[in-house]
């Protein structure tokens, strides 16, 4: 036998090895192909697939049922919230005019006790001085005067009527009741006396 013919031929894998019959064998590995998900998915019995399935319906349900619960506490919370803004809106307005309640109450007991009415109707009229521009330079609310004015309905309200052939126009005489605005809004018409053209 030559050199040649006694050299032993190697497998043609690393991992290949010669069986007891001279036949080559691949490891399992290679012989065993790996099962896909697709594969195991379709291995899966009907009655898994369907516990499966109502499994992630529970999980499914219970989360939005988690959802639908926080969400209806947030709308509680948020109406219990509005009432109480609207309740307490007026706090900071009610807490300006409780001195001038005070000093209403002072003058009140001092005109139970003097006779000096004079220095009374000065402290009154104080006291009506500081109540108004506290609520014009606070919170808006601005007086205005009417008399000698064109008559507007939209600010005024006409309780008499007069002619006159000294006007033109329509005209404001008297104020029997001031009218308010509210910034830039007319929230109670002046009550007023107005003189008409002949």
């Amino acid at each position: 036998m030559s050199k040649q013919e006694t050299q032993t031929v190697q497998p043609e894998s690393e991992n290949a090895q010669i069986d007891g019959l001279g036949t080559e064998k691949l490891p399992e590995s290679q012989t065993e192909p790996e099962t896909s998900p697709q594969t195991q998915e379709a291995e899966k019995s009907p009655e898994q697939k369907i516990a499966e399935m109502e499994a992630q319906l529970a999980e499914t349900r219970d989360h939005l049922l988690r959802k639908a619960a926080e969400f209806e506490n947030f709308r509680k919370r948020m109406n219990q919230e509005k009432q109480s803004s609207i309740e307490y809106a007026n706090q900071s307005l009610l807490l300006d005019i409780i001195p001038i309640i005070d000093d209403f109450e002072r003058a009140i007991h001092a005109g139970e006790s003097s006779t000096d009415y004079t220095g009374l109707l000065e402290g009154i009229k104080m006291i009506e001085k500081r109540f108004v521009s506290q609520l014009e330079a606070k919170w808006g609310l601005k007086r205005f005067n009417s008399a000698g004015e064109l008559f507007d309905p939209n600010i005024h309200e006409a309780v008499m009527m007069e002619k006159s052939p000294d006007v033109a126009e329509a005209v404001v005489q008297e104020d029997f009741q001031k009218g308010y605005m509210l910034k830039e809004r007319v929230i109670k018409a002046a009550k007023v006396k107005v003189l008409m053209p002949e």
